[in-house]
């Protein structure tokens, strides 16, 4: 039986391992028959996709501070693929030193690092993939966040300030970029032992606070992120756009 994704070209971005959400995201993409390249930034992020069992034809260099290195990934993306049915961006980082403690610790650079590679990076890459013209009609672009956008979460800092943007940035790309036909959604995932997670201070609490909070005392797979991932990139969900979908088995309700 074909998947709802047979046919489709997506770009996904923000693999490390294999408990990145972007890997989850991936894999329910091509068990719904989707075809996936994916970006990495750096040559040890390369050796850890090689690690994963992907092919180098199946990956472009991309770090998404520089705007001549999405340029440039996004050229080669469209010389082997043509055009791309969507994108998933799941970007996040902030020096470690702005994940502990009071918010009142953050330095202005590392405010900065946060808004530039957690939020802005989607505006980036949006604008480069119109530019290019690398979208195909009713492309769907998905980005990754997480509720510490809206509640103070213990640690959480300066990452939880820029997901806030990245929403508002959700908006208004949704806005622009559906005058063209595409969409644009995000996923506020909840809590899961990934590395960005690993990264924040106390991470062990937060992940044991979130599972608690979930409505069935389990908490949410990589799997259930990815299918709805899947989902939100695919033309049963043309009638969505703009919005933050929660998948954190209710945590938010809370």
């Amino acid at each position: 039986m074909a998947g709802i994704l047979s046919g489709k070209k997506f770009l996904v971005m923000g693999v490390a391992n294999k408990r990145s959400i972007a890997w989850g995201c991936a894999e329910q993409i091509k068990a719904q028959g989707g075809e996936v390249v994916y970006s990495y930034q750096n040559d040890r992020l390369e050796k850890s996709l090689l690690k994963l069992g992907l092919a180098e034809e199946e990956m472009v260099e991309c770090d998404v501070a520089s705007d001549e290195s999405i340029d440039a990934a996004f050229d080669q993306v469209k010389e082997k693929f043509g055009q791309i049915d969507g994108l998933v961006h799941a970007v996040a980082f902030a020096p470690k030193n702005e994940l502990v403690g009071s918010i009142l610790n953050s330095s202005r650079e590392g405010y900065l690092t946060a808004q530039n590679i957690s939020s802005y990076s989607l505006i980036a890459v949006a604008k480069a993939a119109q530019e290019k013209e690398l979208l195909a009609p009713k492309a769907s672009i998905v980005t990754l966040t997480f509720i510490g956008s809206e509640r103070a979460i213990t640690n959480y800092n300066t990452i939880g300030i820029a997901k806030a943007a990245l929403e508002s940035s959700v908006r208004y790309l949704a806005r622009d970029l559906g005058k063209t036909g595409s969409r644009v959604n995000a996923i506020s995932a909840g809590a899961m032992k990934t590395l960005a997670v690993t990264g924040i201070a106390g991470n062990k609490d937060l992940l044991e606070q979130s599972r608690s909070l979930t409505v069935d005392g389990v908490s949410v797979s990589l799997e259930e992120v990815g299918n709805c991932c899947a989902f939100l990139l695919s033309d049963l969900s043309t009638g969505l756009t703009g919005d933050i979908i929660y998948v954190d088995k209710g945590v938010h309700l809370s």
